[in-house]
């Protein structure tokens, strides 16, 4: 059975103050599925104080992006070995936003896949399509693309230690959302590429839907069979929303 995993990328929000408060709440939350993985990415500069608070719980700490070196010049980057001494476990990778506003490729965002797998790092690695390369019955493509590239290079045995995303750009943060049946035909899709690279691997690796995730759009999001789980956004800033987008797994 695949690991369900419920992820919440804070993104660019929380104060050390909001963080500390954000993640009381959660913890005083009922889980209903004691199965269910919970991640949460806090910015940077809450990771300290985010480790300290979770430590022991069954809330695991994620981080929203790394570098691609291990160390050196690199003014303002995020090394792995500094997320790992944080207590993080998690980093999103290849993220839409990053995409878009960093002008990150697959190439790089393969490259810290690697480096996260080689420090022990679990990579969520995202990938999803654009509202006009659906228009354009495009999305196989895309994706197919990004899956290509952003696990170029990877064994059997690490691809058993990656989590991805499917996240279409279109839906992200619009209010948006793929129906379930959209949602499940793209992960399907992710599905049987990753049986190009192994066939035994490919059906134990959890792919995550993300995308204006909401409570009321969780439970038929959840029930598909290729769907693990989410990534996600806003809705992971309200701890009852996000308690009951996890209980809805």
């Amino acid at each position: 059975m695949r690991q369900k995993i419920v992820a919440g990328n804070w993104k660019m929000n929380g104060t050390i103050a909001e963080t500390e408060n954000l993640l009381r709440e959660l913890l005083a939350g009922k889980l209903n599925n004691q199965n269910v993985k919970v991640v949460v990415c806090p910015p940077y500069t809450s990771l300290h104080v985010a480790s300290k608070i979770l430590n022991g719980s069954h809330i695991a700490l994620g981080a929203q992006n790394m570098s691609e070196h291990a160390r050196g010049a690199y003014t303002g980057e995020i090394s792995p070995e500094m997320l790992l001494t944080a207590g993080v476990l998690y980093v999103i990778l290849g993220h839409s936003e990053r995409r878009q506003y960093h002008a990150e490729t697959d190439q790089l965002v393969n490259a810290k896949v690697k480096l996260a797998l080689q420090t022990g790092l679990i990579p969520i690695i995202c990938v999803g399509e654009l509202l006009s390369e659906r228009e354009e019955g495009r999305t196989e493509t895309v994706v197919g693309k990004q899956v290509a590239g952003t696990l170029s290079g990877l064994t059997a045995e690490a691809l058993n230690k990656v989590v991805i995303a499917y996240e279409p750009v279109w839906a992200i943060g619009t209010g948006k959302t793929a129906t379930p049946q959209m949602a499940q035909e793209v992960h399907a899709f992710i599905r049987d590429r990753l049986m190009a690279i192994d066939k035994t691997t490919a059906g134990k690796v959890p792919i995550l839907y993300g995308g204006s995730v909401k409570p009321d759009n969780a439970l038929g999001l959840h029930r598909q069979p290729d769907i693990d789980g989410s990534l996600v956004g806003g809705a992971s800033l309200k701890a009852d929303d996000f308690m009951a987008i996890i209980n809805a797994v």
